[in-house]
């Protein structure tokens, strides 16, 4: 697997793609917008979304899809959960048939409860043996940066898992794998709005024993949600579960604690997701997802469930704890 293309050319996206190049791969990063690309090729930089990182040189950057994904031994793809089937739609003609494909988005659809991998396999007419999702902690930043980090890749096939991982594996960027796709894709989304959860608590003022029950249950009824759709329990108190828990909810380059914080502090959704810049946080919409997968399963998760009256039922943020610290008393 020595030629990689990545089609999004976000934060993550070209993170990913500067860890590929950095493993020795020949990476094409596919930028929607022709001004990005032309500047990461101009400048190997994309100040946009990564400000102040130098990019590998090597990074051929394009507008052009066709010439992203012709030749590629794989292809990331590095756009949000919710436009996933619109870019599916898209994508497909170009994929060639066979081609692995490496999911970097986390979220499940809002309407239908599909995973991504479940998506690329149904709109893109994927094989699951062909897909690989990668999970775990990654704040984009510090990965660019160069910062140390362990990551997930699963995959059905953990052969092509493996080979994904070899693949980008650096010096800074340690991936581990499993088959445990529904495990990893379910504490992917989960996370985000544990950490909606742990912002507000932050922006309401709140100490580090509300944030660390706040994770704690969180991670609980994300577990209780994967379980209950196939994962395996161990899961969640690996990378994709209580590691990427632990970072999206306690570094200011989390979106979404950000955002939550900002909710906390009193502004609109509309307000807060302004003051965002136009960053994608998808804890936002993914507790609208999740919320709904839980009540089609019959899982109890009230940490999401707060979340969700947060964000669409204008509950007050105060409220929120009130709603949690009011159930009725349970065993662990």
């Amino acid at each position: 697997m020595q030629r990689l293309a990545v089609l999004g050319a976000g934060s993550w996206g070209t993170t990913f793609a500067k860890v590929l190049a950095d493993a020795g791969r020949a990476v094409t990063l596919w930028a929607r917008r022709a001004s990005v690309a032309e500047r990461i090729s101009t400048t190997a930089q994309n100040p946009e979304y990564l400000p102040g990182v130098d990019l590998p040189r090597s990074i051929a950057a394009t507008s052009d899809l066709d010439e992203a994904v012709d030749g590629a031994d794989a292809v990331v793809l590095a756009v949000p959960s919710q436009s996933l089937r619109e870019n599916l739609t898209v994508f497909r003609d170009q994929l060639r048939p066979g081609v692995p494909m490496v999911s970097l988005a986390k979220g499940v659809e809002i309407g239908t409860g599909l995973r991504m991998s479940e998506i690329i396999e149904r709109v893109g007419g994927v094989d699951p043996q062909h897909i690989v999702v990668l999970a775990g902690p990654n704040l984009a930043l510090e990965i660019a940066a160069g910062h140390p980090t362990a990551t997930l890749l699963a995959g059905v096939d953990h052969d092509l898992a493996s080979a994904v991982a070899r693949a980008c594996a650096t010096a800074y960027f340690r991936p581990f794998t499993t088959t445990d796709v529904v495990g990893a894709e379910i504490a992917g989304t989960g996370k985000n709005i544990i950490a909606l959860a742990c912002g507000i608590a932050d922006g309401l003022g709140l100490g580090l024993n509300t944030v660390a029950s706040l994770m704690t249950r969180g991670l609980a009824e994300v577990a209780r949600l994967g379980q209950e759709l196939g994962a395996v329990p161990a899961t969640f108190a690996g990378l994709s579960g209580l590691g990427d828990l632990v970072a999206t909810c306690s570094s200011p380059l989390s979106r979404n604690r950000s955002l939550g914080r900002r909710l906390g502090i009193g502004l609109s959704l509309d307000e807060a997701l302004e003051a965002s810049g136009g960053q994608v946080a998808e804890g936002v919409v993914s507790c609208r997802s999740v919320r709904d997968l839980a009540v089609r399963h019959d899982v109890d998760m009230p940490v999401t469930e707060a979340v969700y009256r947060v964000c669409y039922q204008h509950l007050p943020p105060a409220a929120m704890i009130d709603a949690i610290m009011s159930r009725p008393l349970s065993t662990e």
